[in-house]
């Protein structure tokens, strides 16, 4: 087998710094995580927040914390350090090769979608925010690594696109018309989803918004791996 991640984000209209953050990482005994978090409101004072909390998750994940043992502890970090006046929604998609699953924890009322090929379910279980209470749990989802799996979170930007016009997006709805119509790759996928939610938003996006997709194919090729970034400036 192999995975693909992809990612596809953009700012606010008019915000020059987007207040989403986004990283990856390697797990200590095998695989990868990537954390991403959209600190409340949008700009710089979101994207302090949000870089915290990222930071925190991933200096855990490094260490071999579990993902929802890392989550609560930025929550309570955030909680701390905003007296629980400012909000964060996280998200973590570990591929953890001790377990062959991919472990899926959300602190995000934005539902997230897997397909196993063709079929998509949504995954909407009631889930909060962190950083509002020392209470706040992740919902926390596990699924085997398996040819065929898609996944694809986000942040609420993209659940709000179109909105403001009366035309707001149906992802779920994008998602199965994708995978029915063709084979896409991760990032088609994210690029395709983004690109939707801009042109609902009139080319002028309400809220920062981020796409992470997450595929397993097929294993072919060597055994290097990979990434590659596009940072336009």
């Amino acid at each position: 087998m192999e995975v693909q991640i992809a990612v596809a984000k953009t700012n606010k209209y008019a915000v020059t710094e987007s207040g989403d953050t986004l990283e990856a990482v390697e797990r200590p005994n095998g695989g990868l995580s990537v954390v991403l978090a959209d600190g409340q409101t949008s700009g710089r004072g979101a994207k302090a927040v949000s870089l915290m909390v990222v930071r925190k998750v991933i200096s855990l994940l490094a260490e071999g914390v579990r993902d929802g043992a890392a989550a609560r502890a930025a929550s309570d970090l955030l909680y701390t350090e905003k007296d629980g006046k400012v909000t964060s929604t996280l998200n973590i998609v570990s591929v953890d090769l001790e377990t062959s699953t991919v472990v899926l924890t959300r602190n995000n009322p934005a539902p997230f979608f897997i397909a196993h090929n063709d079929s998509v379910d949504c995954i909407s279980v009631p889930s909060s925010p962190i950083g509002i209470s020392r209470s706040v749990r992740p919902v926390i989802t596990e699924v085997p690594l398996e040819v065929g799996l898609t996944i694809a979170i986000y942040t609420d930007g993209l659940v709000h696109a179109g909105e403001r016009v009366g035309r707001p997006m149906d992802v779920c709805t994008s998602l199965k018309a994708m995978l029915e119509e063709q084979d896409p790759s991760p990032q088609e996928i994210a690029d395709a989803l983004l690109g939707e939610a801009i042109r609902l938003d009139n080319n002028r996006p309400c809220d920062d918004i981020s796409v992470v997709v997450l595929k397993v194919l097929a294993r072919s090729g060597d055994d290097v791996r990979r990434m590659t970034v596009r940072l336009p400036i």
